[in-house]
């Protein structure tokens, strides 16, 4: 079950980090306000706080749950 479970979680995170990457808008963009290099950074640190998750769940899938 927590297989499944961290890959799921893993996507969700990984999405909702792409999506506040997204809505930070173009780094080069000179109008960009310091809400969005902040929005930037939180979304990808969320969206490799996805990765993670997913790669412990194919670890857990890998090793039958045993961790």
């Amino acid at each position: 079950m927590g297989e499944f479970t961290d890959k799921v979680k893993g996507n969700v995170n990984e999405a909702i980090g792409k999506a506040k990457q997204a809505i930070a808008g173009d780094p080069n963009d000179p109008d960009r306000t310091e809400k969005g290099d902040k929005l930037e950074a939180e979304g990808m640190a969320q969206e490799l706080k996805g990765k993670a998750q997913q790669f412990a769940g194919k670890v857990k899938g890998a090793l039958g749950d045993d961790i």
